[in-house]
């Protein structure tokens, strides 16, 4: 079950949209199955459209003051040097400035990772235009030194937009800082983090380094940090989602956010052709057990990968598999191996490494006293049967919060009906299916809206397919409960 958090957010759905998959695929778990009724397919068609929104869009400034979201955006789009073209690339991009940021500064291996993108702005310019552009603007700066100490990296680009391209005009920019001026004095910069923009001015070589003219532009690590949790929650989060243009957008991205937060069972499937040696000189053999008492109606129980060093003895087996059993799973606390099947009666001191080989299956017999056994711990939803029938295509216990029809005794996940996760479950709910029934038997069946009345309807009932809440209709939810 992948719950993880990180920085303070949903690290499932993070990290499905900068990699593609869960976290937990790493050691390799794959998808299992999805709340509501979600496939693998579903899962991957939410990680493809949440990952590729494109982020230009979200710039479109218009007539008004731009916004936090797009100054944030666009100050990153600045500093790096690939072009980060929708939401994976810019929250890959963060990651990527925490990740290698162990200090309150950029380290050493980023800041030369930002100058690389030096030869592809060079294949379509030479060395020439680029000491040319910077050169214009160092005399900007210091046109701009007698009225104001700094002048921002938006007004330096726009009073240079027609000399150079945007592409060679965004690189002299990111690599202006300890750029010398012939006057003696260097190009110093700054990071504010109050506008989200990166700001110049002429200073005299005494009084700053050249280093510090270099790194002063990049944001501490805490500052990447909180500007990723606020990206998160405005473009990412289904619950803190801001406001986007155009609506089919942001309606997209919810449903898309939603489905792989719904999307927490990951699953890994100890195959022995798919399992790599990582260790040669040790045994890697896939356990399976079988319990003294154990009925033949009762479901296998999965086997389990063992590691034993290459000197390892049919005692050290047992000694493993029982160790491995009761760690995990409840039923197995009490469990103790006794036996190896399939080789007849052999002594605990025989090394293993004759009889299986580097590799291979091996079959343990064991015992657990039936009243140590906590059988009812075999599936986790426990021993009770019931019958799960809900309108998103869940057909058994996904782990979101239910509730049972009062009639029927079929149940159905609350959001799906209606109601919300925050909000406290109806003491009577009626399931749709037992709605129609209802209506059918009292032959008062509403073909449609238009013929239906809502004058008549009782707190605990109707027949259109509508929720009612107290005296009130709401409108376009499919199911019936009440508050009584």
């Amino acid at each position: 079950m992948d719950m993880s958090r990180k920085y303070e957010m949903e690290y499932r759905l993070l990290h499905a949209i900068t990699k593609g998959h869960s976290w937990y695929a790493n050691w390799g778990y794959e998808f299992g199955c999805g709340s509501y009724a979600l496939t693998l397919d579903a899962y991957q068609k939410a990680v493809h459209t949440l990952s590729t929104v494109p982020l230009a869009p979200l710039l479109l400034q218009g007539r008004g003051l731009r916004t936090r979201l797009q100054a944030v955006i666009a100050f990153y789009q600045s500093l790096s040097d690939s072009e980060l073209l929708n939401i994976k690339d810019l929250f890959s991009f963060l990651l990527r400035l925490i990740h290698e940021s162990s200090t309150p500064t950029l380290t050493k291996a980023t800041e030369n990772d930002l100058k690389s993108g030096a030869s592809k702005v060079l294949c379509a310019c030479t060395q020439n235009d680029v000491e040319r552009v910077q050169q214009a603007m160092i005399k900007v700066l210091l046109a701009a030194s007698h009225k104001t100490n700094w002048v921002t990296r938006y007004a330096l680009k726009g009073a240079m937009c027609k000399t150079a391209s945007p592409e060679l005009l965004n690189y002299c920019l990111k690599h202006l800082g300890g750029k010398f001026a012939a006057s003696g004095m260097v190009v110093q910069t700054r990071w504010n983090h109050d506008s989200y923009d990166v700001e110049f001015r002429l200073v005299q070589l005494s009084f700053t380094s050249y280093e510090d003219g270099m790194c002063s532009s990049i944001p501490s690590r805490e500052h990447v940090k909180s500007d990723l949790k606020f990206l998160f929650d405005s473009l990412l989060h289904p619950g803190t989602m801001i406001n986007l243009r155009p609506q089919v957008t942001r309606e997209s991205m919810l449903d898309a956010a939603t489905k792989l937060l719904d999307c927490k069972q990951f699953m890994k499937d100890y195959r022995p052709e798919k399992t790599i040696v990582s260790n040669s000189s040790g045994l890697r053999l896939l356990c399976y057990v079988e319990l003294s008492d154990q009925l033949r109606e009762d479901p296998a129980i999965p086997p389990e990968l063992i590691i034993l060093p290459s000197n390892a003895t049919i005692a050290d087996l047992k000694i493993e598999a029982t160790k491995t059993f009761q760690e995990v799973y409840a039923m197995f606390k009490r469990f103790e191996a006794s036996e190896l099947l399939e080789y007849g009666s052999l002594e605990d001191s025989i090394t293993l490494k004759f009889l299986v080989g580097p590799s291979g299956t091996v079959r343990i017999k064991g015992i657990c006293p039936k009243m140590y056994a906590l059988s009812h711990f075999r599936m986790e939803r426990g021993t009770e049967r019931w019958t799960v029938d809900c309108i998103c295509g869940a057909k058994d216990d996904d782990g979101e919060r239910m509730l049972a029809c009062d009639n029927c005794g079929v149940w159905h996940h609350t959001r799906c009906a209606g109601i919300d996760d925050f909000n406290v479950i109806t003491t009577k709910f009626v399931c749709l299916t037992c709605q129609k029934l209802s209506c059918k038997k009292s032959g008062t069946i509403h073909n449609s809206k238009e013929d239906f009345d809502g004058s008549s309807l009782l707190r605990t009932s109707t027949c259109s397919g509508e929720v009612v809440e107290t005296d009130r209709v709401v409108p376009k939810l499919k199911v019936t409960f009440s508050v009584g």
